[in-house]
């Protein structure tokens, strides 16, 4: 994407961080934390069991086991004081194990080890807020990882009110239901339950018998869903001591039909939203996008180097945008867009953001770090917008199917790891540009230039290994010189015979550097979109409403074409990506209001 402006700001404290022990500040407050009264006082996913082998100390340890999504998580619930400072340690072994606290009230921390052929000691440490009385530690494996083991947990620090000894649960919640369903949601609600402290810390919301979610009110919107899918809920009551109720008896609710593949409609518009930075099109809060919009990019998860892998995501800072929303309206009108069917992606990269994953280490962290960002907003998926030097490809390597550069291989290795947790409700879109793509017809790798090229069609091995699970291609057809198209005819942009032929080679495939060996297939009707400046200020190549319109036209009918003759006709095309819903507002939603309609007449 282009003409945005990145103010300068301080990147946020690493998540993932082993910190130095610190001394006790009193005895352990963790309730069974050797684990051997196998797992009371502690809420395991399925599968987790307490072993006698391997072990730290004692007679002994946790042992739990990934799976898909699930990341194999016991955690459990400790009464605290406010204002005061604790230190979290655990002994770890495992390929990756993570121990952490969450519910602080100032920063939740996180540490983790990988040490698969022995115990580890992890350590961390954090501050309660001034209303905190109760935190929930918890440990953790990672996606694929196999089995990881636990053992003797210490919370250091002064107990809560009554010194953890509450060992009585809250009344089992009542009235359990689920309504409220859309294509992709379902809303769950419960009556409140009861406890002798006259504190409920949290509810415990399990979907399919799965690692229970918390939820603080008596009702939530799960999104993310698939369509036309049954899912079961149960739920229990936790107290601040960490006693939790039996759950309820399940009850299922099953969401709506939906369009198309990525449970998106026939024809969609793709927008990006400026939500971490000021440009001159101005603020616009995610609770003021047009309802135009099927998918909605926050722009832009940016890395905090060029070559680490970690991404972090702000909103605007006030100063620059005095009109940016709370986070927490951020994230609740995130939610009632998903609930009017809409898709809310994180983006990555954009103009200023390169991302080069040249490690394990680096593809690791990526995986890592995006996959906080999904879950603190409820995010529906993942948008690459890599552009710059983020992807290039060694010389010589220049076979589509079997890639060697390791900016390539740990990409599509961290989207796989990715797409595994989410499953088949995780988006998938990219948005290259078109050096990046249909560059590749004149070449692949190093170009006539020699090394100076070699990003030249980088995006194509990325693409190719990933088309089963790309839920949209939409190429930046802007910011762009004169590219030749399957005519041998070099085309402009900013017309629609550009769109059409640019277009036209995904749809229809082509070789790459005119080896009729090494060709890129083409990608299904469906998966494919293009991408346009939403205003005239928005990108060089902006192109007018009936110029686009005639575009798709002969893309979908075969009628209104210019010179250019694609090489069939597209009818399930999926739509249209704009930079940008800003851009679009500043002047006057023409993208929006004229495409709209007529995407929609299209059938």
């Amino acid at each position: 994407m282009r003409l945005r402006t990145l103010a300068a700001g301080t990147a946020l404290a690493l998540g993932l961080t082993a910190l130095h022990t610190t001394p006790a500040l009193a005895a352990n407050i963790a309730a069974n934390p050797g684990f051997e009264s196998d797992l009371s006082r502690w809420t395991c996913a399925p599968g987790a069991q307490a072993v006698t082998t391997p072990v730290h100390a004692g007679a002994k340890a946790l042992q739990a086991t990934p799976a898909g999504s699930d990341l194999a998580r016991c955690q459990q619930t400790v009464s605290v004081r406010p204002s005061s400072a604790y230190t979290l340690s655990a002994w770890l072994r495992g390929g990756y194990v993570f121990l952490g606290a969450t519910g602080t009230g100032t920063t939740d921390v996180s540490a983790w080890t990988s040490s698969a052929g022995a115990y580890r000691q992890v350590n961390t440490a954090f501050t309660t807020g001034a209303a905190t009385t109760s935190v929930t530690i918890y440990v953790n494996g990672w996606y694929g990882q196999g089995a990881y083991q636990a053992d003797d947990v210490v919370l250091d620090g002064p107990p809560g009110d009554g010194g953890g000894n509450d060992t009585t649960p809250p009344t089992v919640p009542g009235n359990l239901a689920v309504g409220g369903a859309t294509s992709s949601s379902l809303a769950v609600s419960w009556s409140a339950s009861t406890d002798d402290s006259g504190t409920i810390a949290r509810y415990e919301l399990s979907r399919d018998a799965a690692a229970p979610t918390a939820v603080t009110a008596t009702s939530t919107t799960v999104g993310g869903l698939a369509a036309s899918t049954t899912y079961r809920f149960k739920v229990r009551a936790c107290d601040a001591s960490g006693n939790c109720s039996a759950y309820t008896p399940e009850v299922a609710g099953t969401t709506t039909a939906g369009g198309g593949t990525g449970q998106l409609p026939k024809r969609v518009m793709v927008g990006y939203l400026h939500t971490s930075f000021a440009n001159g099109s101005g603020y616009l809060r995610m609770a003021d996008v047009p309802h135009e919009w099927d998918v909605i990019n926050l722009a832009f998860g940016e890395p905090t180097s060029v070559t680490s892998g970690d991404i972090r995501f702000r909103l605007c800072p006030a100063a620059e945008c005095p009109n940016v929303e709370p986070e927490a309206d951020f994230i609740a009108a995130i939610r009632a867009k998903q609930a009017a069917g809409k898709k809310v992606l994180i983006s990555i990269g954009g103009q200023n953001g390169q991302v080069q994953l040249t490690s394990a280490a680096a593809r690791d962290t990526f995986v890592r770090s995006v996959s906080d960002i999904i879950d603190r907003y409820g995010l529906d998926g993942l948008d690459i917008d890599f552009e710059g030097h983020s992807l290039y490809l060694n010389p010589g390597d220049t076979d589509l199917s079997n890639p060697t550069t390791p900016v390539i291989v740990n990409l599509i290795a961290a989207v796989r790891t990715l797409k595994a947790r989410y499953g088949s409700r995780f988006v998938l879109t990219m948005a290259p540009e078109t050096f990046f793509v249909q560059l590749g017809y004149q070449f692949y790798g190093p170009g006539p230039n020699g090394a100076a090229d070699n990003r030249a069609a980088s995006y194509l091995p990325v693409i190719h290994a990933l088309r089963n699970d790309l839920t949209l291609l939409h190429v930046q057809d802007y910011n762009s010189g004169p590219i030749m198209g399957l005519d041998n005819q070099y085309h402009t942009m900013g017309t629609h015979d550009f769109h059409v032929a640019m277009t036209d080679m995904v749809l229809a495939g082509f070789p790459i550097m005119g080896n009729a060996a090494n060709v890129f297939p083409p990608l299904r009707q469906d998966q494919v979109a293009f991408g346009l400046p939403s205003a005239p200020w928005a990108g060089n190549g902006f192109t007018t409403v009936p110029e686009v319109q005639k575009a798709v036209d002969c893309l979908v009918k075969g009628v209104n074409c210019g010179p250019y003759r694609p090489r069939g006709v597209y009818p399930n095309l999926r739509g249209l990506m704009a930079w940008s819903i800003n851009w679009d507002k500043y002047n006057s939603f023409e993208f929006s209001r004229s495409h709209r309609p007529y995407l929609n007449g299209l059938g």
